[in-house]
């Protein structure tokens, strides 16, 4: 099939490239910056994708960055790509930085205090909601008996605090990363432009200059003889 891999990957693959792409974090932000100054857009448009997308990646809703940042888009009248491609600031990388300062925030504006270890907590309690909702799943289905506390901790604690202090941060970044992302997609596509104007102007000289040679040759090719000479 078409755009099917010709290798498949095994899970582990998946995960560990996922965590790691093959070609590292650095080549992957490259080749994500290149393909959002190609983008046929204003830089207006694109940088406001972008600043959607950054924002996107501070909320707690992760698997549906991307539906965030292209509603996010939408409502702003951003480039749709570029803010899919602006979620890439939320990566293994950076989540742990960008869920202590937004759970910070959030428990700072919500008056409560979050004692506990981060780095303990979030998995804890991550992975509490996670048995929690397995095994309400699986009660639909047998005699048990729905339990609801991990994901009431995990609501009270981590998301509604994450949820309400991600706005703030989010929104900060947001708005830098589009006033840093306006001059230099604008000066990258006023290069580009003229990148393209140069080559069109080479084309049409070389053409003239090939369209004034072929009379001259024609002028001094020998003519065909005339019968009866």
């Amino acid at each position: 099939m078409v755009f099917k891999r010709r290798d498949r990957r095994s899970p582990v693959q998946v995960v560990s490239e996922f965590l790691y792409p093959r070609g590292g974090w650095a080549r992957a932000f490259h080749y994500v910056k290149h393909r959002v100054r190609r983008l046929p857009d204003s830089p207006e448009r694109i940088a406001r994708g972008i600043g959607v997308g950054v924002f996107a990646s501070f909320t707690p809703f992760y698997g549906l960055h991307f539906l965030v940042a292209a509603l996010g888009a939408r409502l702003i009248n951003g480039n749709f790509l570029a803010s899919l491609s602006g979620t890439f600031f939320g990566n293994p990388l950076t989540y742990v930085p960008i869920g202590v300062i937004s759970l910070q925030s959030g428990h700072f504006i919500l008056g409560t205090k979050y004692k506990e270890r981060v780095s303990n907590s979030l998995l804890e309690k991550f992975a509490d909601a996670g048995r929690d909702l397995w095994r309400n799943f699986l009660a639909m289905f047998s005699d048990r008996q729905a339990h609801w506390h991990g994901l009431e901790v995990f609501y009270d604690e981590i998301f509604y605090p994450y949820m309400i202090g991600c706005v703030a941060p989010g929104l900060i970044f947001g708005v830098v990363c589009y006033y840093l992302s306006v001059p230099l997609i604008r000066a990258y596509q006023q290069r580009r432009r003229a990148k393209i104007k140069a080559k069109f102007e080479a084309i049409r000289k070389k053409a003239e200059a090939e369209g004034d040679a072929m009379p001259q040759s024609r002028l001094v090719s020998p003519g065909k003889p005339k019968k009866g000479d």
